[in-house]
């Protein structure tokens, strides 16, 4: 089992002044400083104990009994979680400014010193996997380690796809001059990237954000310089996805993956019929869905056909408005001890320790992502403010995370990380808990059209959209194995899927089709995306099962949250009735949708 290094990893619908106080990351908590001795002590230790760690048990974890089984445990967790907190440290300061030299080298020399250091303990997942059968049962039916079964019953799912040794301390070797170094390559230029809109030089986080401004020409104007600038570096960024598709590629031949996506779903623990189910399921509704809200949307803007600057357009009777930074925290906070005082309790001290980066600075990487670090120190959440409805929903997802991360830290380093797939259903529930909220205030038609069509169009960004890229990304994947591929042939994979998702309300102007090369996820976590249909489909089902059944929902849900990555999707949902290995279970889901959209077109009458 490897160190797990924390690589936040960056949101769907995160949205890039005069806000108010936003708040800026106190990183005390980790290090205080780059030349903190605690941080020299902790690398010192890390070498040390890493070497004796090898030293004790290479060649011997078969013989161990339970008692000696719990110690070793004990051990690589405490290995674990120093590696966590320097990486943590380090990743969330060259965050803050991607562009400075000496962040970028102090995380590179930090990732360097870790794989070097961590080089011995390739042995423990390849060993471990050689246990007999027979003895892992009853090894871990002991109750002194009963408790971290689920962990290394995930491990073992790697079992047929397990390289040798040799093979295995290569691969994590050469990873920093590998997928790391693209992705670090691909943080830089898009970090870097310049947009000029009327006479306004923009960071990508602002320039996208302009998609969703009242002003029509504004937005036309920031989706062709958008395309200038992409198509500017599209050979780049073309490289960037040949060389890691490839790699993925290799990777995954070695080890007899049986398609690209497999060891997403391993990682997810989640069965691939499940993810198929997601996904057809979805493909099938995109008529009800976004094909129908959109046509509703051309209407509404006196449009015969939407451009993809108008995809995120406020509705003709949405007042320009800024909302500060003050107002946001209220909103989400509210909402969320509505539902139960436990939940604000939890947020609170993201608002007031230092434990959120909102502002929108030079060279801040684009986005929005909540880290959990480790569980001996507290989550940090990062946005870019810029006072949009949208931003304030950004708020309740990302603090959903951070509550989430603060309530599995209680089952330790090893468990207490939550598959993808599950990983998203706090973030999207806190959204859904603001919503209603807000819903519930509504005193006009207009205003409750507004925010229905607001909402409509965040879950179809979620799941519509997020879909689209995963069958973008299967394409890419697919078609890579065949060969190297051009930017005029990714291109073309890109557009056969916006058509599909979006429908024929819409035209796409010359230099959409580049619009694939600025996500991270395709980057950062191939075929992450569908773990965000997963969670909001799922989320749409607990609250459908808490409006029938609000009586010790909180309760359920908490320990839901609780028990991290101790349990199974299956084990999880039960309680609540659910199950996601059913087909019929992800309609539950999109029929929520549909119904807003109903109710949308009801109010055409």
């Amino acid at each position: 089992m490897p160190i797990r290094l924390p690589q936040p990893v960056f949101d769907a619908n995160a949205t890039a002044g005069g806000f108010g106080d936003l708040p800026d990351w106190d990183l005390s908590d980790l290090y205080t400083a780059p030349d903190a001795p605690e941080y020299a002590r902790d690398m010192t230790w890390l070498e040390e104990e890493c070497a004796r760690f090898a030293t004790d048990y290479e060649g011997k974890l078969a013989t161990l009994d339970a008692a000696g089984m719990g110690e070793c445990i004990r051990r690589y967790e405490a290995i674990e979680t120093t590696a966590g907190r320097i990486m943590s440290y380090a990743g969330l300061r060259y965050y803050q400014n991607t562009v400075d030299a000496e962040r970028a080298q102090f995380m590179a020399n930090a990732q360097d010193k870790i794989t070097n250091f961590t080089t011995p303990l390739v042995f423990f997942s390849l060993e471990f996997n050689r246990i007999e059968d027979a003895h892992y049962e009853a090894l871990f039916a002991d109750a002194a380690i009963a408790r971290y079964k689920p962990v290394f019953d995930r491990m073992r799912a790697m079992k047929p796809h397990q390289l040798s040794d040799e093979l295995e301390k290569f691969l994590h070797d050469q990873s920093v001059v590998g997928a790391a170094a693209w992705n670090r390559l691909f943080d830089e230029t898009t970090a870097a990237l310049e947009f000029t809109v009327q006479g306004e030089v923009l960071n990508l986080e602002a320039t996208t954000t302009l998609l969703s401004d009242h002003d029509r020409a504004r937005r036309e104007a920031a989706a062709h310089e958008l395309a200038r600038v992409f198509q500017d570096k599209i050979k780049l960024f073309s490289r960037v996805h040949n060389t890691l598709a490839k790699e993925k590629e290799v990777e995954d031949r070695w080890r007899k993956m049986p398609t690209p996506q497999y060891g997403r779903h391993l990682s997810n623990d989640v069965e691939p019929e499940v993810v198929e189910a997601l996904r057809n399921a979805v493909v099938a509704a995109y008529p009800r869905l976004s094909h129908r809200y959109y046509a509703l949307k051309a209407k509404w803007l006196g449009l015969d056909k939407l451009q993809v600057w108008d995809r995120n357009a406020p509705l003709p009777t949405e007042a320009p408005r800024t909302i500060q930074w003050d107002e946001a925290r209220d909103t989400v906070m509210t909402a969320y001890a509505a539902f139960d005082p436990r939940m604000a309790e939890i947020a609170e001290p993201f608002f007031d320790k230092g434990w959120i980066d909102a502002g929108v600075k030079p060279g801040k990487a684009p986005g929005a992502f909540a880290h959990p670090t480790v569980t001996t120190v507290h989550p940090y959440v990062m946005l870019n403010y810029l006072g949009k409805p949208r931003d304030v929903m950004t708020l309740a997802h990302e603090l959903g995370h951070g509550v989430h991360q603060v309530l599995a830290a209680k089952q330790g380093e090893m468990l207490s990380s939550t598959p993808l797939t599950l990983a998203e259903t706090a973030s999207v529930f806190g959204e859904m808990l603001t919503f209603r909220k807000l819903l519930e205030a509504a005193k006009t038609k207009e205003e409750r059209k507004t925010l229905l069509a607001g909402k409509v169009e965040d879950m179809i960004n979620t799941v519509v959209r997020q879909i689209a890229f995963y069958d973008f990304e299967c394409k890419l994947h697919a078609a890579r194995r065949e060969g190297e591929l051009t930017p005029d042939q990714i291109n073309e994979l890109w557009m056969s899927v916006q058509g599909e998702s979006l429908g024929p309300a819409f035209e796409f102007m010359p230099g959409y089709e580049t619009f694939w090369a600025y996500i991270p996820h395709f980057v950062h976590s191939p075929f992450y995306v569908y773990a965000y249909a997963f969670g909001d489909g799922l989320v749409n089902a607990l609250y459908a099962a808490y409006e029938a059944a609000p009586e010790g929902f909180q309760d359920k849900y908490f320990a839901m949250l609780e028990a991290g990555g101790s349990k199974h999707h299956k084990a999880l949902l039960a309680p609540f009735g659910l199950d996601a290995s059913d087909p019929a279970f992800w309609d539950k889901g999109l029929s929520m949708i549909a119904g807003f959209i109903d109710e949308l077109e009801a109010m055409e009458d």
